[in-house]
């Protein structure tokens, strides 16, 4: 069985839903796919301050919003996971269980999801004490103490971040030496050395357990050398240990930077005519809802410039 329409959106986190709303607003028709939960990682902040329109309001809420609205413009959309995607001539095909899609134009939206710890615990506090982004939600962090996880440029920059509002920083990375980029180590050194620097560094130890009953109060850590083990208490943890793009049904021939996400120019295209990338799965500087929002608008708009020239 095959369904056709105008575009196809793989993915109903923002950058997907605007470019649903922006399409159907010029008179396409549309299907968004996702395989797991409307919103994508936004649904994981309770708390999100950073959105234009709103003072405070949780990402369950904020996602409910936008998909109402994409819905009230006509967009089909199907609980399923696109598993493969095949271009023939102008139509793209996408393939969902044991049905096909097709369209001439393909928005990928799919996102990137933080690299987890893998520990006992770690998605057991997820707004709970336990945060992937220090600018989202380090302000309701201010005096307190927290931790960060990652020696890579997000991990040094939060720590940064952080000191400015939190009590202390604890920074917890499993080696001595850090990833990240030299102007990032210097301001991260400089900062560790001053006299009533909030930095407490403990490098060459990874952590084994988040523990607490509502909400995160502390995390078991060891040191890789001596195996020796302690217990912090804290009242948050940030994990910086890396995002992955969720690019595994891409088309090899469509062009990713070094770290796999989607290179893409200023109209949101993809080295591959009719398919347009936005988002979180895109490479770019800042990746939150406003800038989600923005790529959406774009990769809604020029995709439907490009269905209509071939009409």
């Amino acid at each position: 069985m095959e369904k056709r329409y105008d575009i196809i959106i793989i993915g109903a986190g923002p950058a997907g839903m605007t470019a649903g709303i922006y399409a159907q607003r010029a008179g396409m028709k549309c299907l968004t796919l996702e395989k797991m939960t409307v919103g994508g990682q936004i649904v994981l902040t309770p708390h999100i301050e950073n959105y234009p329109g709103y003072k405070l309001i949780s990402g369950t809420e904020l996602s409910e919003k936008m998909f109402e609205q994409d819905k009230s413009f006509g967009m089909d959309f199907e609980y399923a996971e696109a598993h493969k995607i095949e271009t023939q001539g102008n139509i793209k095909k996408v393939k969902a269980g044991d049905v096909t899609y097709s369209a001439p134009a393909i928005i990928l939206s799919m996102g990137a999801f933080s690299r987890s710890l893998g520990v006992e615990g770690d998605k057991n506090y997820i707004g709970k004490g336990v945060s992937y982004c220090a600018t989202c939600d380090g302000a309701f962090f201010r005096n307190k103490v927290v931790a960060v996880v990652g020696g890579g440029n997000t991990a040094l920059e939060d720590i940064e971040y952080l000191s400015s509002l939190a009590k202390k920083v604890i920074h917890i990375n499993r080696r001595s030496e850090f990833r990240a980029d030299n102007v990032n180590i210097q301001s991260y050194n400089k900062l560790a050395k001053e006299k009533d620097s909030k930095i407490e560094a403990y490098l060459g130890y990874v952590v084994e357990k988040l523990n607490g009953e509502d909400r995160l109060e502390s995390v078991d850590i060891k040191n890789l050398e001596t195996n020796k083990k302690e217990t912090i208490k804290l009242d948050g943890l940030f994990v910086a240990i890396g995002r992955v793009p969720q690019t595994e049904i891409l088309d090899r021939e469509l062009k990713l930077d070094d770290a796999g996400y989607i290179l893409v120019n200023e109209k949101m295209e993809t080295s591959i005519e009719g398919i347009y990338a936005c988002g979180d799965i895109t490479h770019k500087m800042l990746r939150q809802i406003a800038t989600a929002t923005g790529d959406g608008s774009i990769a809604g708009t020029s995709a439907s410039i490009y269905v209509k020239k071939l009409k």
